[in-house]
């Protein structure tokens, strides 16, 4: 793989259909969540980002849920937005991709309009949310049979503050999470 990646919203069939292969290599092969149950009807409508090398490999995948179907997963704000099934390939894990696909979600919640952004986290990954600035609230409870608690972070409308300086990441990059994912 070459030293470099970039994080995109996924566009047209080969994207989102790279985006799912992701899903299905990290969640239904690695984590045993049951197929029918890691694709639902909240894609269509949803935004999702895709890390790809610069070899064209796809790395990493992550959805915004906005409108009706966030406001179902967020108590119901329909200025909030819902991030999830963030999901990093092994291979590409510990090299800042699930960061870069967090922001990059973050800034598809700006566009939108929205304020802040949700996410049901697994409780092993707290400390990774943590550190991009999300706060957890609310008790555990239970997702595809995995302990996890609600998140947010607020996020300003476009507009408001300047950029995070592009969407390019480099392989390899030292002290970055090795968290596999996110439903």
């Amino acid at each position: 793989m070459s030293a470099g990646y970039v994080v995109r919203v996924a566009r047209g069939p080969a994207d989102r259909e790279a985006c799912f292969a992701v899903r299905k290599e990290v969640f239904v092969a690695e984590q045993g969540v049951p197929e029918d149950i890691e694709y639902d009807a909240h894609d269509a409508g949803a935004v999702h980002v895709l890390a790809v090398g610069e070899d064209g490999t796809p790395l990493g995948t992550g959805r915004l849920l906005h409108g009706a179907a966030a406001a179902a997963k967020n108590g119901g704000d329909p200025a909030v937005g819902s991030l999830g099934r963030l999901a990093v390939t092994r291979r590409a894990r510990g090299l800042g991709v699930g960061a870069a696909l967090v922001r990059a979600v973050e800034e598809a919640a700006r566009e939108q309009g929205l304020t802040a952004v949700d996410l049901h986290a697994q409780t092993h990954a707290l400390g990774f949310y943590q550190r991009l600035g999300y706060e957890a609230y609310g008790p555990e409870f239970p997702d595809a049979g995995m302990p996890h608690r609600a998140m947010r972070r607020a996020v300003a409308r476009v507009g408001e503050r300047p950029g995070e300086g592009g969407r390019r990441g480099s392989l390899g990059s030292a002290g970055r999470s090795s968290i596999p994912w996110e439903r």
